[in-house]
C-alpha cells in the first residue's frame, strides 16, 4: 500500500502552526498565569502583588466552606454522571426497537440537545417554582415541600435533576448509533444462543458498546464538573449564599465577585490537577477493560 505523504517536510509544520497556536493561546498561557498567580497574593486593582508560597493553597485546605464545596463537587458529578447514562442507556435500547413511529420518538428524546444550559436552569426555576411548580406540587402530595434557594438539600436535588435532564439526550444519540452499528449477523447468532433478553444485552451488545460508553464517561465528567456553571448561576440567580456550588463556581465567586485572585488561581490549579489525575485513571485503569475490535 501506497503511503500518502508530503513532499515538503516543512509543510506539515507549518500546518500545525494555527493549530498550536490557539492551544498555547487559550490553554498554557492561562495555565501557565494561573500557577503563578496561585503563589501571590495580588491587589484587586492590579497595583502590585505579594509572594506567599503555598498560603493560597493551605487556605483552601483549612476552609470548610471550599471543603464542603469540593465534597458537593464529587457527589454531585459522580450522580449526574450515574443517571445520565443508565436513562441514556434505558432509552437508546427502548428506541432501538421501535419500529413504528421512531424517527418522532427519537426526536422527542433528542430535543433538549439544543436547549443552552442558562435556559434548562431557567426551566428547572419554572418547574421548582415554589408556589405553582408542577414538580413541586408532585413532591408535595408525598409530603416533601421543595423550597430552592433556601433549602441547601433542594436545591442540590434541583440542580440535579435539571443538569441530568440537559445531558440525558446527548448520551442518548451516541448510545443509539452504537446499537445501530451492531452487525445485524451478531444480534441474529445471539438471539439463537441466548433467548433471555437481559443477559443477551449484558453479554453481547454491552460489551460492544463498551467503547461508547468509555467516551461518553469522560465527557459527562466534564458536563459535570465544567459546562453545568450556567445552570447553577439560573438556578441561584448569582446569589449563592449558604447554597451548593461546584468548584468552577466556587472560582468565579471568588475571583470576579471576591477579587482574590490569587486564591482563586489556587482553587484552578487544584482543578487542573483534579481533571488530569481522573483523566490518567480512566486511560489507564477502565480503558484496558475495553477492546475496540
Amino acid at each position: 500500500m501506497k503511503r500518502a505523504g508530503f513532499d515538503n517536510r516543512w509543510l506539515p509544520m507549518l500546518l500545525l502552526v494555527p493549530q498550536l497556536s490557539i492551544i498555547c493561546l487559550f490553554f498554557y498561557w492561562p495555565a501557565w498565569q494561573a500557577l503563578r498567580s496561585s503563589f501571590y497574593l495580588e491587589d484587586p486593582f492590579g497595583l502590585g502583588q505579594t509572594f506567599v508560597g503555598l498560603k493560597n493553597y493551605t487556605r483552601l485546605w483549612d476552609s470548610a466552606q471550599y471543603m464542603r464545596n469540593a465534597w458537593f463537587t464529587v457527589w454531585f458529578s459522580g450522580v449526574v454522571t450515574l443517571f445520565s447514562l443508565g436513562i441514556a442507556l434505558l432509552l437508546a435500547v427502548k428506541a432501538d426497537t421501535v419500529l413504528r413511529g421512531a424517527k418522532t420518538y427519537r426526536t422527542l428524546l433528542m430535543w433538549v440537545y439544543a436547549v443552552a444550559p442558562p435556559v434548562a436552569g431557567f426551566i428547572a426555576l419554572i418547574v421548582f417554582n415554589q408556589r405553582w411548580g408542577p414538580l413541586t406540587e408532585f413532591f408535595s402530595q408525598f409530603g416533601w415541600d421543595i423550597r430552592i434557594r433556601l433549602d441547601y438539600h433542594d436545591t442540590a436535588f434541583a440542580m440535579i435533576v435539571a443538569s441530568i435532564w440537559k445531558q440525558v439526550p446527548v448520551n442518548f444519540i451516541f448510545f443509539l448509533s452504537g446499537l445501530q452499528s451492531i452487525p445485524r449477523a451478531v444480534r441474529e447468532a445471539a438471539l439463537i444462543d441466548n433467548r433471555s433478553g437481559f443477559s443477551r444485552f449484558w453479554t453481547v451488545t454491552f460489551p460492544l458498546l463498551a467503547p461508547t460508553g468509555f467516551f461518553l464517561l469522560v465527557i459527562n465528567i466534564t458536563y459535570a464538573l465544567f459546562e453545568t456553571f450556567g445552570m447553577i448561576d439560573t438556578i441561584l440567580r448569582n446569589n449563592p449564599g449558604d447554597m451548593p456550588v461546584t468548584l468552577v463556581y466556587q472560582v468565579y465567586l471568588d475571583g470576579f465577585r471576591g477579587q482574590d485572585i490569587g486564591g482563586s488561581s489556587a482553587q484552578s490549579v487544584v482543578l487542573m490537577v483534579l481533571v488530569l489525575a481522573l483523566t490518567i485513571f480512566q486511560f489507564r485503569m477502565v480503558e484496558r477493560r475495553i477492546h475496540y475490535t
